[in-house]
């Protein structure tokens, strides 16, 4: 059961009644996904090389991709754009029609639906791929990502998304350059990132007491 939030921003999620958490942080929806995804993944940097591509887990309305594309075009419009987001559960993927963030591409993501799951714009192409996401991302190419986004439910809710093995195959996909970035900073999660060969650091704090987390490969 999805119940419409509307958080301290302005902008709506969902809070997913059955789990007891909503899919964007309480004090901005939008400000989250800028500030705690496509800025410590450095997408404005990654954009000036001309071809970026995002690995979005646990996608869900798609607010952190699509502010991702945002920050990418702003910076060279003429960047291609790969973004492949792995999500679960249909019912979410359908809430996309509800809402209207103030982020300029999110327009396109309105085609987004249960049945259509991918969609070209331009430069740009959005995929997502339904299924769970620890089976789905073994099909994706090694060294693949610039960026992942990963944000599943929290890892007292969701345990088996912070789990070592699940991170091995972040790992797997991400470039020898890549980050990744999430809204934990849980000891569990940090430390299945650790055993599964990511170096993490401190991300930014945004709408609470902790820090998110960055983390890239041990090179």
């Amino acid at each position: 059961m999805l119940k419409k939030v509307t958080t301290a921003d302005a902008t709506e999620t969902f809070l997913n009644e059955s789990v007891g958490e909503t899919y964007h942080s309480q004090t901005g929806a939008v400000e989250e996904a800028l500030k705690k995804y496509a800025v410590p993944c450095k997408i404005a940097e990654k954009a000036k090389s001309g071809h970026i591509r995002i690995l979005d887990i646990c996608s869900g309305l798609g607010y952190n991709s699509a502010m991702a594309i945002d920050v990418a075009l702003k910076t060279n419009p003429d960047c291609v754009i790969e973004v492949v987001g792995l999500e679960y559960d249909t019912e979410i993927i359908a809430k996309i029609q509800d809402v209207n963030p103030p982020i300029t591409f999110f327009t396109h993501y309105k085609k987004l639906t249960p049945e259509i799951t991918e969609l070209k714009e331009g430069n740009v192409t959005v995929t997502f791929i339904i299924g769970d996401a620890r089976k789905t991302i073994t099909e994706l190419q090694e060294n693949h990502f610039d960026a992942v986004f990963f944000d599943p439910f929290s890892p007292k809710t969701a345990p088996h998304m912070w789990e070592t093995l699940f991170f091995k195959d972040v790992h797997r996909v991400m470039k020898e350059s890549g980050i990744m970035a999430t809204y934990s900073c849980a000891r569990i999660a940090r430390d299945n990132m650790s055993k599964a060969g990511l170096f993490y650091d401190d991300g930014p704090i945004v709408g609470r007491r902790g820090p998110g987390t960055i983390a890239t490969k041990w090179i």
